[in-house]
């Protein structure tokens, strides 16, 4: 079922097969289940690009999405999904249905969904903002099951951008895998660092928005646990301004695309 995902907009079908994901994700804990392709980390390695604008740089840094549009410019093609079947199976209220993920290489144009269309450089770049702008974060990286949902084999070719909110896959079931699993497959983007200071009054805004349940209020205040990947997300909310996004590496972003190509061919 998993593998004919994007030929269907039928949203019990789609639920079905991303419940099963969901199935194999919470079963990480027994053995042998770390030799699953999906759960390999020489197969996955997905990593979350902060959207926030206010982020502190080392002076004449980048900001993370240029390491997006950097992958856009030098993947050999480029193929938009014209909806996300995670926002779509779970019935997402808060975010664009229509906005699906964007794949890279020479594998994207192999699935065999009529909903999805490859496009140029500026188009995909629009693409990115779009989501960004509607509050999508951007996971960038391999994912291995992403060949088993979009119907492509695993030839080390396609590079993945999701751009996810609560309803997505992997920010719907990660909190569910043991934190060792959980950082080679998905470790936070080098360098960036999520900093709660004293602003901050406990309302738990931050915490409801935390699509992966990585913050808690502890003594009317917010604390940022292990589980926390470094979106950012908790920063855009915040209405004291109280927690703050930084990035410490003025070279991350030769460093991330180096980090990238050593793993997936998608130029």
């Amino acid at each position: 079922m998993a593998n004919r995902i994007y030929e269907t907009q039928n949203p019990k079908t789609v639920r079905r097969a991303l419940d099963a994901v969901g199935a194999a994700f919470k079963l990480t804990w027994l053995p042998g289940m770390s030799h699953h392709p999906w759960l390999r980390p020489d197969k996955t390695d997905m990593r979350w690009l902060p959207i926030n604008q206010d982020i502190e740089m080392p002076e004449n840094a980048p900001m993370p999405l240029a390491v997006l549009d950097r992958l856009i410019e030098e993947a050999s093609h480029r193929v938009i999904y014209d909806y996300c079947g995670c926002r779509l199976a779970y019935r997402c209220e808060h975010y664009p249905v229509e906005i699906g993920c964007l794949l890279m290489g020479d594998s994207a144009i192999e699935g065999k969904s009529q909903k999805k269309r490859e496009v140029g450089v500026e188009e995909a770049k629009a693409f990115a903002r779009k989501a960004v702008d509607a509050g999508l974060v951007p996971i960038v990286g391999k994912a291995r099951i992403d060949n088993a949902l979009f119907g492509i084999k695993d030839h080390g070719r396609m590079l993945t951008t999701c751009f996810c909110c609560e309803c997505c896959c992997i920010t719907r079931n990660i909190r569910h895998v043991p934190l060792d699993k959980v950082e080679p497959l998905f470790p936070p983007l080098e360098g960036v660092t999520i900093e709660v200071t004293d602003d901050c009054k406990g309302c738990g805004t931050c915490a409801k928005h935390c699509y992966i349940e990585a913050i808690t209020i502890v003594d009317k205040r917010a604390v940022i646990g292990e589980y926390c990947r470094a979106c950012g997300r908790c920063a855009t909310v915040c209405p004291k301004d109280a927690i703050r996004v930084r990035l410490d590496d003025a070279d991350f972003l030769d460093k991330t695309i180096d980090r990238i190509r050593s793993y997936v061919k998608y130029d």
